[in-house]
């Protein structure tokens, strides 16, 4: 177990390596105990050494499973003895040579081969342990390499791996799960711990890119896929963050029949709040009691039978209130040494229900890829979404708001942490913010309140180590068949839970970050949106069309896999470019007002909870999409207007004046100051954005609305990799008064360096005016250019900087938070 950490430098980790100015509210307030964990109030810790956890690995030297180990997984038996010459390509236990391969054996007990290309692969498809729902802990791989620099992983769960499709889509996805290699004769063991969630049932095929390097000869010992129980079998019980079916929470993790005691004075109107659960299979009883002298009294006992599984508890500590106790968590069962989390528990005190004060409950909600010209509220002739236009009638909308960037991994960082991309660093796939930065969450979790997030796409998760300040993270994986008919639908889901949750914090001060995925594609809706626009009998002949563009018609192989054709492609397929995009916006507007309906039947669970006016909504999209507005689809490529003019609405009765329509430009980086003045919490030192609260204090919503200065608005398109196709670019946008100016730093031979736009009369961008105002060129091209370099120098620290002169013990635990790697 590691050593007890103060409760900022364990769970706060942004103000541990950054000193974030944050204030803490008085009221509300909550103890949470991971924070006060301290390892020697830990009793009755097992004596004797678990069971053996079964292993998953992959050997060559044809000796039978070590004591501690079962039959290795997906491994055919072992050769008998002189069995002959050694094992050709097509009889190295299940392992297949994909391209960049040749000469692949098993040698003196090793699977050896050459790579001829630099990206070459080898591929398993594991034949047991498919029902398997534990975490992937890491992938431990024992080779030798004579060149290359890195050794790369990654996981598929299809019945069918495509390799030559694998090394073409690896140009825009590549393999995040890598390590450095050591080049040379002897034998090496890496380790490679995957960036984001895995569940050993959705892991059906292992590819390994042993090397990055042409003409290398590679001979393996062993793959081992080390999963979590095995992992947890050799670390003592703390504070770490763990995950059941890809739901994940700040977890005290006991072994039966351990008791940890946490000594608490419990705060006015206190409740214990906690998930409990076990990755085992074995009944686990989890108990609680509360000791005040010599007298202990049981307040809760649960016992939990269905393995993977959180089940949330609420304990009323009301008769303990003000007073001096012990808490003490104790889990027991048949087997000594099973596995009980303890998810997020925390003492919290219940909100005065009187009006007024700090709004109780506050919603970041995010509809991925967006564009605001397809909501009625901004002018739309279909009524996409009549919730959203009620909610602005209602509170404040933006009319000219603009996100930072034109696709997620790279805009979500710069909302919640209010940095430019620039600035936060986070432009490519690997890329992860650094724990030294200060998020939205972190603020609200220092000031008490409950935070969760649920992410419908791996960027705004762990992978992008977006979970910083959330005691409790619902993963895109935990979606898998329960959103729509093309898996992207999430509203209906995550309201689902969303409203089981806020039931069980309807008195606690809460903070939630809810991304819905609905309008990104495959467009296709859920019924019976997915025939409010588009006709029926049209569906058969679209899908024919998408199959047609994804066996060769589209260049880029990501692309031809979606169905995101250029206009010059639909025409060399034999299709109509119209008749196409006309059946894509159709779904596109379908998936809109099915997550709008959502929205709505959230909204009406906060009013039946009598919240109302003790809420704050702010409403926005991550970037837009492209419909052949610059004649592609998709987003990511541009800072034209179709990806980075966004919704942005603001919905606080009582707080925000209804019906008002801001005209002032703003941009997301805005909204955390926003929300946290709202709250009446201070704003990180660094970020920034402004609050938008002058903006809301007058009529027309004008800078003379209060203390609110202009200023230039910038977003920003960075290289996405360094494969050569049209994402490969670079380019910079500053909107000053009426115009917009284009910096094209990376471009294509036919793009201009510099192009300027009407801010207000073109908002997509289609006419070039930098030829006919050469001042206002120059003149903002200056101040481009100046904030660049602001915007670099204001970079956070990494975390290898950040994290000097911490102990071992301090690294090992944000480590086991996932903060730091």
């Amino acid at each position: 177990m590691l050593g007890p950490l103060p409760a900022r430098a364990v769970l706060l980790v942004g103000a541990v390596l950054a000193t974030a100015c944050t204030r803490r509210a008085p009221e509300p307030r909550a103890v949470r105990l991971g924070d006060v964990f301290d390892a020697k109030r830990v009793e009755g810790s097992p004596r004797e050494a678990a069971d053996p956890v079964p292993r998953t690995e992959w050997r060559f030297d044809g000796l039978p499973p070590s004591p501690r180990a079962t039959a290795p997984t997906g491994v055919a038996p072992a050769p008998a003895p002189n069995a002959g010459p050694p094992a050709t390509f097509a009889a190295t236990r299940g392992w297949q040579a994909g391209p960049g391969i040749s000469g692949l054996a098993i040698r003196d007990g090793l699977l050896v081969g050459r790579t001829t290309t630099a990206f070459p692969i080898l591929r398993i498809e594991r034949t047991a342990g498919l029902e398997n729902p534990d975490q992937l802990h890491a992938v431990e791989v024992r080779m030798r390499v004579s060149g290359g620099a890195n050794l790369a992983v990654i996981t598929r769960p299809s019945p069918t791996v495509d390799a030559a499709l694998e090394v073409a889509l690896a140009g825009r996805l590549p393999w995040t799960a890598t390590s450095p290699l050591i080049a040379g004769s002897a034998i090496q063991t890496y380790t490679i711990r995957p960036p984001a969630p895995l569940s050993g049932n959705r892991i059906r095929h292992l590819l390994i890119r042993p090397t990055d390097a042409a003409g290398a000869d590679f001979a393996i010992e062993s793959v081992r896929l080390v999963f979590r129980r095995e992992q947890l079998s050799s670390v003592k019980s703390g504070l770490s963050w763990q995950g059941l079916r890809d739901v994940f929470r700040e977890t005290l993790v006991t072994r039966s029949p351990e008791v940890v005691h946490f000594p608490v004075t419990l705060p006015s109107r206190p409740t214990l709040d906690l998930s409990v659960g076990s990755p085992e299979d074995e009944p686990v009883t989890f108990k609680v009691t509360v000791q005040r002298g010599k007298d202990e009294e049981a307040v809760m006992t649960h016992t939990v039978t269905s393995p993977h599984r959180w089940e949330r508890r609420t304990v009323d500590l009301a008769r303990f209130a003000g007073r001096e106790v012990t808490l003490s968590l104790s889990a027991s069962a048949a087997k000594s040494g099973t596995l009980a989390f303890w998810g997020a528990p925390a003492v919290r005190q219940r909100v005065d229900a009187r009006a007024g004060g700090p709004p109780q409950v506050v919603l970041l909600i995010q509809g991925d890829t967006l564009r605001s010209d397809h909501l009625d509220a901004y002018g739309y002739e279909r009524q996409t979404a009549p919730t959203l236009t009620r909610m602005a009638g209602e509170g404040a909308l933006f009319r000219h708001a603009i996100t930072q960037t034109g696709w997620t991994k790279a805009a979500v960082p710069s909302i919640l942490a209010s940095l430019y991309p620039t600035t936060h660093g986070v432009h490519r796939i690997p890329d992860r913010l650094s724990a030294s930065a200060t998020t939205i969450a972190e603020v609200y979790r220092q000031a008490g309140y409950a935070t969760v997030s649920f992410s419908s796409a791996s960027f705004t998760g762990q992978l992008t180590n977006l979970h910083q300040g959330f005691e409790e993270l619902h993963e895109s994986e935990s979606t898998v068949g329960r959103a729509g008919p093309k898996g992207s639908k999430t509203s209906r889901e995550y309201v689902d839970r969303l409203v089981e949750w806020l039931d069980g914090h309807r008195d606690v001060p809460v903070f939630v970050y809810l991304h819905f995925f609905d309008p990104h594609s495959p467009y296709e809706p859920n019924r019976p949106y997915d025939t409010m626009w588009a006709d029926a009998k049209g569906r058969e002949e679209y899908e024919r069309q998408l199959e047609v563009l994804k066996k060769g018609a589209v260049s880029d192989a990501f692309l031809a896999q979606r169905g995101m054709a250029t206009r010059e492609e639909l025409v060399k397929a034999g299709l109509d470019p119209e008749t196409f995009l006309r059946f894509s916006k159709d779904w596109y507007d379908g998936s809109i007002r099915g997550m709008d309906t959502e929205i709505a039947r959230l909204v009406e669970r906060v009013d039946g909870l009598g919240l109302r006016e003790r809420s704050v909504v702010a409403f926005y999209a991550d970037h837009g999409e492209e419909f052949h507005d610059h004649g592609r689809m998709w987003h990511g490529q541009s800072v034209y207007g179709e990806m980075i003019r966004v919704p942005l609405i603001l919905w606080a009765p009582g707080r925000v004046p209804g019906g008002l329509k801001v005209e002032e430009p703003v941009q997301l980086v805005d909204v955390m100051p926003t929300l946290l003045e709202m709250s009446g919490l201070r704003a990180p030192e660094g970020v920034q954005g402004r609050s938008l609260q002058p903006l809301l204090r007058g009529a027309g919503a004008t800078p003379a609305s209060g203390a609110w200065s202009r200023r230039p608005i910038f977003a920003e398109k960075q290289p996405l990799s360094d494969t050569d196709h049209p994402n490969a670019t670079e380019a910079y946008a500053i909107m000053e008064g009426k115009w917009k100016l284009i910096e094209n730093v990376v471009r294509p031979p036919e793009k201009p360096e510099f192009e300027l736009f009407d801010f207000y009369a073109d908002p997509l961008d289609q006419i070039n005016l930098a030829s006919g105002h050469p001042d206002v060129v120059a003149k903002m091209a200056k101040e481009l250019a100046a904030w660049r370099e602001w915007a670099k120098a204001a970079r956070p620290k990494a975390d290898s900087e950040a994290t000097k002169g911490m102990s071992a013990e301090q690294l090992e635990q944000l480590r086991s938070l996932g903060y730091i790697k």
